[in-house]
């Protein structure tokens, strides 16, 4: 049974780094609007943090499956993000603009994988992570976003947009405080030998179906971390219903993290794979089709319970099971860059030109359309052979 303290330090990293992205995320796009930048800008600019997780996750993970400590590391990309956003202070142009928020993610993209690596060793015992337990721990990421994006919305309403640099500043100073707060005793060993080549386990076929999998699937999400509150505003809904209407979302998230343990067992992980990418396409459709009825979103923004929690606790437990010891850092780094690094990068680009061309709404049939592939992909990952999946892995 893992000590309480330590996964409470955790629970709060989640908080405070998920509070900072509730901040960021949505209303960055409406403060880049402000300063004049249109779509095109914009989602080049909030494509960037996608770019970073291409590579910059990676080369954290690198550091410490490799003998650098993972929570030193942390806590020094924690400190990175802070400085980084003390620049959107006194920036205004785009290039300038795009320079601070690269560095911000350069360092901002090494938390999650460095930290999830880190939090698994305390919940692991044997081979089996107790994901019913991470569920409780990943739930106060949920619950910072949801409190995050909801006061936003007030704040932002009221104060005006102008105040987002520095809100996200104090926001990211709360971050830090949380990294050196984590306790470092349980981090992995380092020294017993080399650490194994990851690209073996990326090769085989179940894996490389997985992600395909996961990249079309939240490809499909990238229409509302990009352009979802720019839709919205289009529509003509204010900021406390933009707010609002993310906090529904990420509201019914908190509830299936929370519960995860008593009902997620019920489906195999390749299982709500399947569910989550097929309700992403549903969802996707409708919010194209009717995103002037306010019903059709809420019913949309429920279902981020299936398409984002579920899909996310089972991707945690293939990768838990595909890379196990001093894997485990890698194989969430090429979650986040395969899942949301280069997915991000293109639907952020791809997603503006679209906006320009067809309007918003063309950029949730595409991601409809993506959703699909990433259900055709994950269809495929479930057909593996079981003579193909190594012994002790389950098919």
């Amino acid at each position: 049974m893992p000590h309480h303290r330590p996964l409470r330090a955790f629970g709060t990293l989640s908080f405070t780094y998920f509070a900072s992205l509730g901040l960021y995320n949505p209303y960055a796009p409406l403060w880049f609007k402000s300063l004049g930048f249109g779509a095109l800008a914009i989602g080049t600019i909030a494509s960037i943090q996608s770019w970073t997780r291409v590579i910059a996750p990676y080369a954290w993970s690198w550091l410490g499956d490799h003998g650098a400590q993972r929570v030193a590391l942390v806590r020094i990309a924690a400190a990175g993000t802070l400085l980084a956003t003390l620049a959107l202070w006194f920036v205004r142009d785009f290039w300038p603009v795009a320079l601070a928020a690269m560095v911000m993610f350069v360092f901002n993209a090494g938390i999650v994988p460095l930290s999830e690596a880190a939090l698994s060793r305390h919940l692991t015992t044997g081979q089996i992570m107790d994901a019913g337990r991470y569920g409780r721990i990943r739930v106060w990421g949920s619950i910072g976003f949801v409190v995050s994006v909801t006061a936003a919305g007030a704040l932002l309403q009221s104060a005006g947009i102008d105040v987002l640099p520095y809100a996200v500043s104090a926001l990211c100073g709360l971050l830090l405080l949380a990294a050196l707060r984590l306790p470092a005793a349980h981090d992995e060993a380092h020294h017993e030998s080399a650490a194994p080549p990851v690209l073996p386990t990326l090769r085989r076929p179940e894996v490389a179906w997985f992600f395909a999998s996961v990249f079309f699937t939240v490809l499909a999400h990238t229409s509302v971390y990009a352009f979802f509150s720019l839709y919205l505003d289009a529509l003509g809904y204010g900021k406390v219903a933009v707010g609002a209407l993310w906090a529904l979302a990420v509201g019914l998230e908190i509830g299936f993290f929370w519960f995860q343990g008593r009902w997620f067992d019920r489906l195999s992980a390749r299982g709500w794979l399947k569910l989550a990418a097929g309700v992403s396409a549903l969802r996707f459709a409708a919010m194209a089709l009717a995103g002037q009825w306010v019903g059709v979103l809420m019913l949309a923004q429920a279902s981020h319970a299936i398409t984002f929690a579920a899909h996310h606790a089972a991707c945690t437990v293939v990768i838990h099971r595909h890379f196990p010891g001093r894997l485990r850092a890698r194989g969430q780094a090429l979650y986040s860059m395969l899942g949301y690094g280069v997915p991000g990068v293109i639907g952020g680009v791809g997603g503006g030109w679209l906006i320009g061309r067809l309007g918003y709404a063309a950029v949730f049939w595409a991601a409809s359309l993506a959703a699909l592939a990433g259900l055709a992909c994950a269809f495929r990952a479930a057909r593996v052979p079981a003579s193909q999946v190594p012994k002790g892995m389950p098919p």
